[in-house]
């Protein structure tokens, strides 16, 4: 897919895109929740996500078993550091502002909030405590848990199979909160040992490609010539190319005219662009 032209793109050598782990990260309150699997994985969803403070109600399993841990994939630290309530009211005391994360229809006069939406919430709330209360993996959150938080967060998705596992739950508002805070460029172009070419390094490569495409004929049209490269020029451009790959194009060019054939002219010496590879293909 394309870039949007309205986002600048950053370039690397060898980068991924840079993100930083936001400051007041909102705890995670998982209430009753049934397996150890799902308490790992959903330890890992946090980590992905910048989230560290995991908060379990009446947990049906240990979240220190050997299968919590293998699920968590390296996210055991989180799961060491889980604290265990008895009660969803004891999980949320010194917290100071929540929200509910369920689908279930509850018959509750309550703001309800997209995941974007309420990560947008949470980031205007930094100087505060806050969390995200999830439900049962079957039965969600009841009504007088529901009452102890500020607001609801719901994930339109596909009303024809709109479930979520516990772990998908909490990525998906983790992954909210995470990129409401994330500055970095939204597209990043990687060079590895090149550089992006010159506007100098182009020029010479398009010179030398108007020059073999008159000699081999198809730029014969006089009147269209400057057309034709305006087209093939842009269409070059549009590449974001490197040195290294201009300098292949240099190669391939004149191998093209001289190639190891009988019926090519021999090689010729004289001039070369700024960028053009003294013989053929060895630069490329």
């Amino acid at each position: 897919m394309s870039p949007n032209p309205t986002q600048s793109t950053s370039y690397a050598d060898k980068a991924r895109l840079v993100a930083k782990v936001g400051a007041n990260p909102p705890a995670v309150i998982l209430v009753e929740p049934q397996l150890a699997e799902n308490m790992g994985t959903a330890a890992r969803a946090m980590m992905n996500t910048g989230l560290t403070d995991l908060r379990l109600v009446n947990p049906k399993q240990d979240w220190l078993s050997e299968k919590a841990i293998g699920a968590s994939s390296g996210a055991e630290r989180i799961l060491e550091n889980a604290r265990r309530f008895e009660t969803a009211a004891d999980a949320v005391a010194d917290l100071q502002r929540v929200y509910a994360a369920t689908a279930r229809r509850r018959e509750l006069v309550m703001p309800t909030l997209t995941a974007r939406a309420a990560a947008a919430d949470m980031r205007g709330h930094e100087n505060i405590a806050l969390g995200v209360m999830f439900g049962r993996e079957r039965d969600g959150l009841t009504n007088p848990e529901i009452s102890l938080t500020n607001a609801i967060i719901e994930v339109p998705l596909n009303p024809e199979h709109s479930s979520l596992n516990l772990a998908q739950a909490v990525l998906l508002v983790g992954y909210e909160w995470f990129q409401a805070g994330y500055d970095g460029p939204q597209t990043l172009m990687t060079f590895n040992t090149t550089t992006p070419a010159s506007k100098e390094v182009l020029h010479g490569l398009f010179a030398h490609m108007e020059r073999e495409l008159v000699t081999c004929g198809f730029l014969r049209n006089e009147e269209k010539r400057p057309s034709m490269m305006t087209n093939i020029r842009n269409m070059l451009q549009r590449g974001d190319l490197t040195v290294q790959e201009v300098r292949t194009l240099h190669g391939i060019i004149t191998e093209l005219r001289y190639g190891r054939r009988p019926d090519r002219p021999a090689r010729q010496k004289g001039p070369l662009g700024p960028s053009e590879p003294r013989k053929g293909g060895e630069d490329s």
